[in-house]
């Protein structure tokens, strides 16, 4: 394989708006599409499925709560293609509203994928995005809320242009333990453990930007969040307004931004729109 090839990966991508960011990208990026997902038998499913449409993706196994599962995906990237032009990071898990699990092992358990493993993806991944990379990374509206049901002092903190990587890193874990001490109410943080994991992905986006302008501003890669808004799938039920496709059409657009494009750059952008937050 060339390393002259390009190349975008989706991770989650066997089902729901991964599948539909994948199948769009396939018809749309000049290059490989490597959909990902951690059950190697549903995602080789996913990839028939998109054959069938007369589609060519390619497959390879990734669970972003391992890190070793993340490190081979790395070097596969690297070996086969000398980096990566494009990411999509979409893998995450919600609970359902009626889910009788405590909701200190919900916020552990939501926090360990939708934040702490995305980070893991991003550090492992970043540095081989090549020059003009795109890296999108699917926020929600959630993370909104849950900013604004965060107390007054503690919203401060986390739109503060001076908070560090290792600041946002030590806030959700401070939630997550908050929530196991059952404390998390009166320390500041609303109820919704989803919510927090994704005004964590929102805020690192911002930070992480700005580390790629500091280390890589040449390189002019773009790094923003998104919010596909409430989408009808497994995660959200059949509560959702719009159709997978719907879903990914923001994802899509920040993962083909043009080459000589310099912004949204650090956004968090639904329907094509920066959002003010």
């Amino acid at each position: 394989m060339s390393s002259c090839r390009r190349v975008a990966l989706v991770t989650g991508a066997n089902k729901g708006i991964g599948f539909a960011v994948t199948r769009e990208l396939c018809r749309r990026f000049s290059g490989d599409v490597v959909l990902t997902a951690r059950d190697e038998a549903r995602g080789r499913a996913a990839v028939q499925q998109l054959q069938a449409e007369g589609l060519s993706p390619r497959f390879h196994l990734l669970d972003i709560d391992d890190l070793q599962s993340i490190r081979a995906v790395r070097d596969f990237l690297r070996r086969e293609y000398g980096g990566l032009n494009v990411l999509v990071n979409n893998a995450g898990i919600a609970f359902q509203v009626d889910d009788p699990t405590p909701f200190d092992i919900q916020a552990e358990m939501t926090l360990k994928t939708n934040f702490f493993a995305t980070r893991n993806v991003c550090t492992e991944l970043l540095p081989i995005v090549k020059p003009h990379g795109r890296v999108v990374n699917i926020s929600s509206f959630q993370g909104s809320k849950a900013l604004e049901d965060c107390s007054e002092s503690l919203r401060e903190r986390i739109r503060c242009d001076a908070l560090t990587e290792g600041d946002l890193v030590d806030l959700m874990k401070k939630f997550v333990e908050d929530a196991k001490n059952e404390v998390h109410r009166r320390e500041g943080w609303p109820d919704s453990a989803y919510g927090v994991s994704k005004l964590g992905v929102t805020v690192l986006s911002r930070i992480v930007a700005r580390q790629l302008d500091e280390q890589r501003g040449p390189d002019r890669i773009l790094l923003n969040a998104c919010c596909p808004g409430w989408v009808k799938t497994d995660m959200a039920g059949d509560q959702g307004s719009r159709t997978a496709e719907q879903g990914a059409e923001t994802p899509v657009y920040l993962a083909l931004l043009p080459p000589d494009a310099t912004e949204p750059h650090g956004q968090l952008v639904r329907d094509k729109v920066v959002q003010q937050w």
